[in-house]
C-alpha cells in the first residue's frame, strides 16, 4: 500500500517531455491498464487511439484553442473516447476512470502523464475538440472523444504534494 500511495503523491501533471520514444513493453502495459479499467454494468464501451506519428500528435495538439501543445512534444498520445450510444451515461464516468488507469500505471513505469480535455472544448472558430479528433482520426459519429493523455518521459521536475498542505477543509464527515 505504501508504494501506491507514494504514486499518488509523486503523480504530477507533467506537460514537457524528452524525445525519448515509449518502449513497446511498457506501451503494452499501458494498454493493459486501460483494458482492466472497470466501466458502469461492465458495458467496456470505451476506445482507445494510441498516436506515436509526430505529425498527427501535433495536429492533435491543435484540436482546440488552448491548453494542448504539450501533446505535440509528447512521444506518445492515447486518445479515449466511447460509444455514447451504448451506455446509459456513464460513459464521461467510464472514460475518467480509464484515463487515470493510464496515468497511474505510466507513472508506476518511470513515465509522466498530461491530460488534455477535449469534450465540450471549442476551437476559436467554434469547432469543437472532439469533433476535430474524430476527423483526424477516422473516430465514428457515435464515439464521444473525452480526452488526450499526453505520455513520455519527464524533461521537468514537479515536486511531488506536501501532505500539510492538502485543503481538508474539503473533507466533511458524516454531513457537510
Amino acid at each position: 500500500m505504501t508504494s501506491f500511495i507514494e504514486l499518488l503523491k509523486t503523480r504530477r501533471s507533467i506537460r514537457r517531455f524528452k524525445a525519448q520514444a515509449v518502449e513497446s513493453e511498457k506501451i503494452e502495459w499501458l494498454k493493459r491498464a486501460l483494458l482492466s479499467s472497470p466501466t458502469g454494468k461492465h458495458a467496456n464501451d470505451w476506445e482507445f487511439v494510441f498516436v506515436q506519428n509526430k505529425d498527427m500528435l501535433a495536429k492533435l495538439s491543435q484540436t482546440k484553442e488552448h491548453g494542448g501543445e504539450f501533446v505535440a512534444r509528447a512521444p506518445l498520445a492515447v486518445v479515449i473516447a466511447s460509444d455514447t450510444a451504448k451506455d446509459d451515461n456513464t460513459w464521461v464516468e467510464d472514460c475518467s476512470i480509464a484515463a487515470f488507469n493510464l496515468q497511474l500505471a505510466a507513472e508506476s513505469m518511470g513515465l509522466s502523464s498530461c491530460w488534455m480535455q477535449c469534450r465540450g472544448r471549442k476551437r476559436n472558430d467554434g469547432s469543437l475538440c472532439e469533433d476535430n479528433v474524430r476527423a483526424l482520426l477516422n473516430l465514428p459519429d457515435n464515439l464521444g472523444v473525452l480526452c488526450i493523455v499526453a505520455i513520455g518521459y519527464k524533461d521537468e521536475e514537479r515536486k511531488p504534494f506536501d501532505w500539510e498542505k492538502l485543503q481538508y477543509e474539503k473533507i466533511h464527515e458524516e454531513k457537510f
